[in-house]
């Protein structure tokens, strides 16, 4: 069993930094690849970034490549999210999902409950 616990969402004004963390209860983290999703009002959910069991390959929707950087500590069992240069439209709920590598929703088989991301104009 597999339990994804997101911390660090919050208000910032745009401009602005902040860290996703997630932190992964299974035993086998370190096999696993890892995905941050994210889901505005009204709107299907969408592929944010991912990242391969062994940092080995990461990836980025068009949206936040240059500003957001996925990253993964296997010794804690923790995935990263560092988004820079926030914008308004980066306002969202942020999951972070394990199982996969892909921006494909169904593709992930564990899900973190989400946490809010609000960016101020």
């Amino acid at each position: 069993q597999v339990q994804l616990v997101e911390s660090g969402g919050g208000l910032v004004q745009a401009g602005g930094s902040l860290r996703l963390s997630c932190a992964d209860s299974g035993r086998t983290f370190s096999r696993r690849h890892m995905g941050w999703f994210r889901q505005a009002p009204g709107k299907e959910r969408a592929f944010v970034a991912a990242i391969t069991w062994s940092s080995g390959s990461t990836y980025y929707a068009d949206s936040v490549k240059g500003r957001f950087t996925i990253s993964r500590d296997n010794a804690k069992n923790m995935v990263y999210l560092q988004m820079n240069r926030l914008k308004y439209e980066d306002t969202a709920v942020y999951y972070c999902a394990a199982g996969a590598a892909t921006t494909r929703v169904a593709d992930y088989a564990y899900w973190g409950q989400g946490t809010q991301v609000t960016v101020s104009s």
